[in-house]
């Protein structure tokens, strides 16, 4: 409270307001904060208040504010302040009349139907979609009394409709004993649910609510899509209702974030006058989270305008309907193509169970299904090529000069010759053979030549990542003699059943390194794709020495396939190398000789070669 004084003053001073003999009673300020003392839900903020009302019980300078508004308004600045609470509010009503939350009124049936259409809004939307909105949610009472007409009039017409959208952008008040009522709708009748914890002040009890087993009418079923809709005009029981929901992974939230108002908010009277101070007394604790939505309010999964929730909830629940087809569709893909054939058996099979468990009925949009996928599919596959992708068309061809495809090569590669005549070739990226085909004279002579003659050669691949395997055998064939053809690789493509030899190349453009010359191949983690094919060929058939870190794991070039007419793509490898000689690199990487960082890894391998020269002298 001490906050709460210095406030006022500063206040004061700010507004220059004249001083008249004290017009409201000095008991005023004492008996307020005893009222927020004994009653405010969130008692932990108010250590120390008992000391600073008897501070202040002799501060009656603020009183001399000569209007009961602007007094009000002084005296809630500052509890809202102590506080960091704006859910305090001081009022000044001479003509106060209480709130009293809605009834239902004591009406014949025929009447009673009449209202109750009124105050709940039904339809039924295209493709049979429900929509329900109701602007107070009702408490035990008032559903015991008119629960049979809600049946009969509202419920068991949802009942039937595919998906819901619960409509409540405009929800401010409702009775706590209504959250288990509604949320136990939506949820499985065993086992039962700890929903929440409530927190009474006044009468300083804790209560926890749970789902209800039996039921009026039939529960909506847990795997239709529920869309709960909201603004930033929902607030209390309604905020409750969709923390609830949304937490327990049963609705999805559309639209604003709401109010962070209050489960519980009671007005008091402050001594004999006419100052109110309204303020949450009860607090709701979420079983799940252990947080709250009071203040704060309850964040949407989908953030979008409030006048846009209902629109965006239905393109949701129309994805939704295709999920099924899609998923089922991209088990077929994998299953038909993936390059190794019982792995893409098992990823089918297991992406359809997760299906059927449910995993995919909360997807909120196109790019979160797609994400999900990928997700997904690496998990079960341990592949990072198989994954979702777009279907980015291929740019046009570009007019190079010949001016431009010396800078373009010469930004492409980097050279460098070390003492001891050893030379230096870093690239990061292969390109595909038919393109590069035709720049191969103009890299042999502003790269190849630079390095061709020294004595050893370091190839620089740590930051490689790779590209298409074509131009792999032609790279190859520059460190293998020409008079006999060397068989690489075998490359299995599963789409079309066949298997193909990668030999060296006959004929090359430029001079050969050569097989008898020392060569060291650096690899970092980043080392993917055709950079390991290159890697892992030359391991195998110990033409190199691999000095570095593990390399990526990917594989070779996915091909990409459309999902059905959905607009969504996967990518999916369909090549893997010859394992009938022991594993291949896909999904484990190629592990060096000599292990060290990527960072480390140049170093390293100038002082093996180094040594190496030194010992031959």
């Amino acid at each position: 409270m001490a906050k709460f004084f210095f406030l006022v003053a500063s206040l004061l001073a700010l507004g220059n307001v004249s001083f008249l003999q004290a017009t409201f009673p000095p008991s005023l300020i004492v008996e307020m904060a005893q009222i927020v003392m004994d009653n405010y839900c969130l008692p932990e903020k108010l250590v120390g208040m008992k000391e600073d009302i008897e501070a202040a019980s002799s501060n009656t300078e603020v009183l001399n504010i000569p209007d009961g508004e602007q007094l009000a308004s002084v005296l809630s600045d500052g509890v809202q302040t102590t506080t960091s609470d704006s859910r305090l509010k001081v009022t000044y009503e001479p003509d106060y009349v209480p709130v009293v939350p809605p009834q239902i009124p004591p009406l014949p049936p025929e009447q009673l139907v009449a209202v109750l259409q009124t105050a709940i809004k039904l339809d039924l939307l295209e493709g049979n979609i429900g929509y329900l909105r109701i602007d107070n949610i009702l408490g035990e009472e008032a559903a015991d009394k008119v629960g049979p007409l809600l049946v009969d009039l509202i419920w068991n017409k949802i009942l039937p409709t595919s998906a819901l959208i619960f409509d409540l952008r405009y929800t401010s008040s409702g009775d706590i004993t209504g959250i288990s009522y509604i949320v136990s709708y939506f949820i499985e009748a065993e086992p039962q649910i700890h929903i929440d914890t409530i927190y009474d002040r006044p009468s300083n009890t804790t209560t926890e609510l749970f789902s209800i087993s039996s039921l009026l009418g039939q529960r909506y079923s847990i795997t239709k899509p529920l869309i709960i809709l909201t603004s930033k005009n929902t607030k209390g029981i309604a905020e409750d209702v969709a923390y609830c929901l949304k937490n327990l992974k049963r609705a999805t939230i559309v639209g604003e974030k709401t109010a962070g108002g209050s489960v519980k908010v009671s007005t008091f009277k402050v001594g004999d006058t006419d100052f109110y101070i309204t303020m949450p007394t009860a607090k709701s604790i979420n079983p799940i989270t252990g947080s709250s939505w009071e203040l704060t309010g309850v964040t949407p999964d989908v953030n979008v305008n409030a006048e846009d929730a209902l629109a965006t909830a239905i393109k949701i629940i129309n994805l939704r309907a295709q999920v099924p087809a899609i998923i089922e569709e991209s088990a077929t893909l994998i299953a038909n193509n993936y390059a190794f054939e019982n792995v893409g058996a098992n990823v089918a099979e297991k992406l359809k169970e997760l299906l059927t468990k449910g995993e995919f009925r909360m997807v909120a949009s196109k790019e979160g299904l797609e994400t999900k996928l990928s997700e997904d599919l690496l998990t079960l596959s341990g592949d990072k090529g198989l994954k979702s992708t777009s279907n980015i068309s291929p740019l046009p061809p570009v007019n190079y000069t010949p001016e431009m495809y010396i800078d373009l090569i010469k930004v492409s590669f980097h050279t460098d010759v070390f003492d001891d005549s050893i030379g230096y070739l870093r690239f990061d990226m292969f390109g595909d053979f038919e393109e590069v085909k035709p720049l191969a004279q103009v890299i042999v002579e502003h790269i190849w030549s630079k390095i061709l003659n020294t004595k050893a050669m370091i190839v620089d691949l740590r930051n490689n990542i790779g590209g298409p395997t074509t131009a792999i055998a032609g790279f190859c064939s520059y460190f293998f003699d020409g008079d006999k053809q060397v068989l690489l690789d075998k490359l299995y493509d599963r789409v079309s059943g066949t298997t193909t030899e990668l030999l060296t190349l006959p004929e090359l453009t430029g001079t050969r390194y050569g097989s008898r010359k020392s060569l060291i191949i650096l690899t970092g983690k980043a080392t993917a794709g055709a950079a390991e094919e290159f890697v892992y060929i030359m391991k195998r058939l110990g033409r190199a020495m691999i000095v570095g870190e593990t390399t990526a794991g990917a594989s070779h070039p996915p091909k990409v396939f459309p999902v059905g007419e959905s607009g969504i793509f996967l990518a999916i490898p369909t090549v893997h190398s010859d394992t009938t000689l022991g594993p291949g690199w896909e999904k484990t990487g190629v592990t060096p000789h000599i292990s060290t960082s990527a960072d480390a890894a140049l170093e390293v391998a100038k002082g093996i070669l180094t040594k190496h020269f030194s010992g031959q002298q």
